[in-house]
C-alpha cells in the first residue's frame, strides 16, 4: 500500500501510524499506572488493617489470650477471703493463694497481685484500699505484698500456729 504512494505521503502515512501505536502504548501506560495506583492503595489499606489486628492480638494477649489462640485449659480454683482476723491464718492463705495461681496458670505479676487483692475482706481489704488509695503502686510484687500483708496482720510466731 505504502509504495503506491508518493515519497510525502508515505512519511506521513507512517507518522499517522506512530501516533497512533504511540497513543495506543500512552493508554496502555496510563491504565497500568491507575492499576498500581489501586494496587498500592490497596497495600495500604492492608497494611493498615495488618497493624490493627496486630495492635488487637498484642492488646488481647495482654489482658489474658485472644479469641484466635487457644489458651490452655486451666483449672477454676477460688480460695477463701482473707479479713486479717486473728482466726484467719495467713499463712494457710498464702499456700491457698500460691495453688489458685499456679492452677490458673497465671504468670504476669500485676494480675497475680490483682487477684490476690480480690480475695481480701474486712480489715485487710480496708488495709489494701487505704494504702493504694495514697499510691496506686504501693505494691510492686506479689512477694512485696506478702510481705507487707505479714508485718501488718501476722502475729510473733504464727508460722507455728499455722501447723
Amino acid at each position: 500500500m505504502l509504495e503506491s504512494l508518493d515519497r510525502d505521503q508515505q512519511h506521513a502515512a507512517i507518522a499517522k501510524f506512530i501516533q497512533n501505536e504511540l497513543a495506543i502504548e500512552r493508554e496502555k501506560v496510563a491504565l497500568l499506572h491507575q492499576q498500581v495506583s489501586q494496587q498500592a492503595e490497596q497495600l495500604r489499606e492492608l497494611g493498615a488493617q495488618q497493624t490493627e489486628l496486630l495492635r488487637r492480638q498484642q492488646f488481647h494477649a495482654a489482658v489474658g489470650g485472644t479469641a484466635h489462640a487457644r489458651r490452655p485449659e486451666v483449672m477454676k480454683v477460688d480460695i477463701s477471703k482473707y479479713s486479717g482476723v486473728p482466726e484467719d491464718s495467713l499463712l494457710l492463705w498464702f499456700v491457698e493463694l500460691d495453688r489458685a495461681l499456679r492452677a490458673r496458670r497465671v504468670e504476669d505479676e500485676q494480675i497475680k497481685l490483682t487477684f490476690a487483692q480480690t480475695h481480701l475482706a474486712g480489715r485487710a481489704k480496708t488495709w489494701s484500699l487505704g494504702l493504694e488509695s495514697s499510691d496506686l503502686n504501693v505494691f510492686r510484687s506479689l512477694d512485696d505484698f506478702k510481705f507487707r500483708l505479714r508485718q501488718t496482720f501476722e502475729p510473733p510466731r504464727a508460722e507455728f500456729r499455722a501447723r
